[in-house]
């Protein structure tokens, strides 16, 4: 009942007019996001990071949720009509969302993307909203051993889940950990890595290297690439809503979906793309007609599309309650609560329960708006596809490097935001993802902190570091997801060399 009434009150705030415009925001930009094939949702996040630098914490984070929802859905729009997926989430759509829209049923195809999504998005949100409370009265007994494990789990996982190998994720990490000692250490007075240049004592800020290594470093490797391949749009022929058919087939593939993609979602290295494949291989051995799949079988939309969407809110629990980011844009929106001096985790629960609760009440209004808003637009979201790319990215160039410079005017600020966009790009041409910079940004000066206090209690003593089961258990599952690939590599090798009996 307490999870009921914070819901409502959060509801009332989340019913402002002024948190609805900047839901209504969210949800537009989220969806054209999701459209633009190569823009990420984590990239605009990034690019609204210095924009909303001086607006009220909860009406931005209100946005950055709404762009969060509305690119989960937009996505499936690109997919659908241009077999080019708008998100990495949205693959699996484009097997047989266009295969629908070739044969005339794209208004079908998208149909069910949007009430799938919206059915997901809500009783995922539901399930954050009352398994939120629980993490958190567990996570309020955390000390500094736990907290510094959690972190460096944290760590591992993310290393691990994005990029195309653990190491090239450990190097974009370190990175990131070294980028966030740079500054005067606040309890020595010391400088670190600064090189005696005053603009530095400060550190560098989350939201130029957002800006820079997202945005700046995105729109050169997108600039370097020769030429543009152009993709014929797929007209939405005939009528847009579903059948009787359509919604029997639908509905179970809905909230299949939502069941795989929402506890998913939540783990620590989970993600919205590992719940799209399962849900479609699930309703491809449960379907009653098997043999459409591969020629547009609506169930390869409907659940998908759910997992997709479902996982979204999931995502946000590790985020909202520990303070982890699973993903690129999970990290984004930890760089928003840090832009205002917040830190997610049990602790926000305690000190700004108005702001977490009025968000996830938020998330319940940006899927309402979802749906009333994107299949009445969809003849926008197809201009959208036409709009040359040279001109998308020359824009996100400038607005990027005016918006930075809107936060701190100074030349320095200008020089730091050219280096990490070089930086970005040399990453992004080299495959190292760019996401685990961000959070050894963010979370190595809080690591860092929780270490010293436990090191501190103990008196020098490492041995506070595995003194608890829980701070025990979760180091040594760090261990083993980095060992993992070792093992599994040197298996490789002397598999062969076993079976030939030498």
């Amino acid at each position: 009942m307490e999870t009921l009434s914070y819901l409502l009150t959060g509801l009332g705030s989340a019913l402002q007019p002024s948190s609805l415009v900047y839901a209504l925001l969210g949800t537009l930009l989220g969806t054209a996001v999701g459209v633009l094939p190569g823009i990420s949702p984590s990239l605009t996040v990034a690019l609204l990071l210095p924009v909303t630098f001086k607006l009220d914490p909860g009406g931005s984070l209100i946005m950055f949720a709404g762009v969060y929802y509305g690119s989960m859905y937009g996505g499936s729009t690109s997919s659908i009509l241009l077999n080019t997926p708008g998100e990495s989430t949205s693959i699996v759509t484009a097997i047989e969302g266009n295969k629908m829209a070739r044969a005339g049923r794209g208004g079908p195809a998208l149909a069910t993307a949007a009430i799938g999504s919206f059915v997901a998005g809500s009783i995922a949100t539901l399930a954050l909203a009352f398994f939120a409370p629980y993490v958190v009265e567990i996570a309020i007994g955390f000390q500094p051993s736990d907290y510094f494990a959690l972190m460096v789990l944290a760590f591992t996982t993310v290393s691990a889940a994005f990029g195309s190998s653990a190491t090239r994720g450990l190097t974009s990490l370190f990175i990131g950990l070294a980028l966030g000692v740079v500054g005067i250490d606040q309890q020595t007075g010391q400088q670190r890595l600064a090189f005696g240049i005053p603009d530095l004592y400060d550190g560098i800020g989350v939201t130029t290297v957002a800006v820079g290594m997202f945005a700046i470093g995105e729109a050169l490797y997108v600039a370097s690439q020769s030429g543009f391949a152009k993709e014929q749009v797929q007209a939405v022929r005939g009528s847009i809503w579903m059948t009787a058919s359509d919604w029997r087939r639908s509905v179970m593939p809905w909230l299949r979906g939502t069941a795989i993609g929402f506890p998913i979602g939540a783990l620590p290295a989970g993600g919205a793309e590992i719940p799209t494949f399962l849900s479609y291989s699930l309703e491809k051995k449960l379907s009653r007609h098997p043999e459409e799949f591969g020629h547009g079988a609506i169930e390869g939309v409907a659940g998908p599309e759910a997992a997709n969407n479902s996982s979204a809110a999931g995502t946000l629990m590790p985020l909202l309650t520990l303070g982890l980011p699973t993903s690129a844009t999970a990290a984004m929106m930890l760089a928003g609560f840090q832009q205002y001096g917040l830190t997610p985790g049990p602790l926000l629960f305690v000190t700004r329960p108005d702001l977490v609760w009025a968000l996830i009440a938020s998330l319940f209004v940006a899927n309402f708006m979802l749906l009333i808003l994107n299949l009445p637009l969809i003849g926008l979201w197809v201009r959208l596809l036409t709009v040359p790319t040279p001109w998308l990215y020359a824009a996100i160039l400038t607005f990027a490097t005016l918006g930075v410079l809107g936060v701190n005017p100074s030349p320095s600020e200008l020089a730091v935001l050219f280096v990490l966009g070089m930086l970005g790009f040399a990453m992004r041409l080299f495959d190292y993802p760019i996401a685990p910079v961000v959070v050894g940004l963010i979370l190595g000066p809080l690591s860092e902190q929780q270490l010293r206090r436990a090191l501190s209690v103990s008196q020098g003593d490492p041995g506070i570091l595995v003194s608890t089961p829980l701070s025990a258990g979760l180091l040594m599952f760090s261990a083993a997801i980095l060992l993992w690939p070792l093992f599994a590599y040197a298996f490789r090798i002397r598999g062969p060399v076993i079976s030939k009996g030498d």
